[in-house]
């Protein structure tokens, strides 16, 4: 969930190369619409949105029964503990610093998913 369509167009890209399935969602208005149709075994979620940030979001699945179970990895560019401190208390399990390196994302999402992943083989046609 991230309001920057290059943010959600890498990061997708990044995961789907590692064989997961990815949703992606504007602000957090549309990620609570998508929610009522699928629900993630992982969110990643940026901080700074319009319409419903990530700390609401995150309050958000906190208090919903079926989903307050998802792990979420806030994304954002703000690096300070007292970000970091406020995603926590909002329901984050963890918390990455943009502009992140792939490597960074891939190990922190297999280990939310307790997944190893690894890039898929590229075919030559």
């Amino acid at each position: 969930v991230d309001d920057s369509i290059t943010m959600r167009k890498v990061t997708s890209r990044v995961l789907e190369n590692h064989a997961l399935e990815v949703m992606t969602a504007q602000d957090g208005i549309d990620a609570l619409e998508n929610l009522h149709d699928r629900i993630p075994d992982l969110m990643l979620l940026d901080i700074e949105m319009p319409r419903m940030d990530g700390y609401e979001l995150a309050e958000h699945v906190r208090a919903d029964a079926r989903l307050k179970h998802i792990p979420i990895v806030m994304i954002t560019s703000r690096a300070g503990q007292k970000h970091r401190k406020k995603a926590r208390e909002a329901g984050a399990n963890d918390y990455l610093t943009k502009p992140y390196q792939e490597a960074d994302l891939v190990a922190k999402v297999g280990e939310m998913l307790s997944m190893k992943l690894e890039p898929q083989q590229r075919r030559h046609d």
